[in-house]
């Protein structure tokens, strides 16, 4: 892990910003992880200070708590404990909903809005203002033997409600329309954003798991290899202090570079 990366870092937290294509945490032998990196970063900076002091030994004893994920082929900020009192404070933060996640996409197909458009046109109903803005709720299930989600009727045995308010930012030609999306997400749930925004018509370019057939192929074309999601901005109470913190960085995939802001 490079020192560009580390977005901030002091005794309780250290917020850093994880590559597309490197895994939150994992157990696979040989496979990079942003646990690991981060451990590593700390283990090697100890040593620095130690060697700088005149002590000797290895650095040990050192902690990186892991409290929340992004997805292997997804980019964007994460914050990881590094003492146990720490990640049981920003664990609180996440179960009552006070860590704040937003999320750039870029989605192809119509979308919501859309259905909008076209209802205006034959007469049904006006568009409102707000017609480029949404919030997406459904109820999903998690399958462990394929690690993939799907929406299930809210009834349904195990079904967890998702949540998450979305914005059409700008579209562009790519050469079909596609849109930069900003999204707020309101619950965790597995592949969330990915299976919600499918299911509403806007597939996420790169991701081969739950796109159209229509949306994977643009993906081929436009050679977009991991998911066009990336988490920009966190904003969380820092777990000593109390103070409110928010981080932000712009995605760094070259599909985001089409859109400019």
């Amino acid at each position: 892990m490079t020192r560009e990366q580390i977005l901030y870092e002091d005794n309780d937290i250290i917020v850093c910003y994880k590559p597309a294509g490197i895994a939150t945490q994992t157990a696979k032998i040989g496979q990079r992880d942003m646990v690991s990196e981060v451990t590593n970063y700390l283990a090697g900076s100890r040593a620095s200070g130690q060697r700088n002091a005149g002590q000797s030994g290895p650095a040990a004893g050192v902690y990186v708590g892991c409290v929340h994920r992004l997805d292997q082929p997804v980019e964007g900020i994460l914050v990881f404990a590094r003492n146990q009192k720490a990640a049981g404070g920003l664990s609180r933060q996440i179960v009552e909903n006070r860590m704040d996640k937003y999320y750039y996409a870029v989605v192809s197909g119509d979308g919501p809005e859309a259905k909008e458009e076209q209802a205006s046109k034959a007469g049904l109903h006006s568009v409102t203002d707000n017609v480029r803005k949404g919030m997406l709720t459904d109820y999903l299930i998690k399958d462990n033997q394929t690690n993939m989600s799907r929406i299930v009727p809210s009834d349904a045995r195990g079904a967890k409600k998702a949540v998450l308010e979305y914005e059409m930012l700008k579209r562009a030609e790519l050469p079909a329309f596609c849109s930069l999306v900003r999204v707020r997400l309101i619950t965790g749930r597995h592949h969330q954003i990915r299976v919600q925004m499918s299911h509403a018509g806007m597939s996420l370019l790169g991701d081969y798991k739950y796109a159209d057939e229509r949306t994977r192929k643009l993906s081929g074309a436009l050679q977009v290899k991991q998911v066009a999601l990336c988490a920009y901005r966190l904003d969380f109470a820092h777990p000593q202090s109390g103070k409110r913190l928010s981080f932000q960085k712009e995605p760094e995939g070259d599909i985001f570079q089409k859109f400019s802001r």
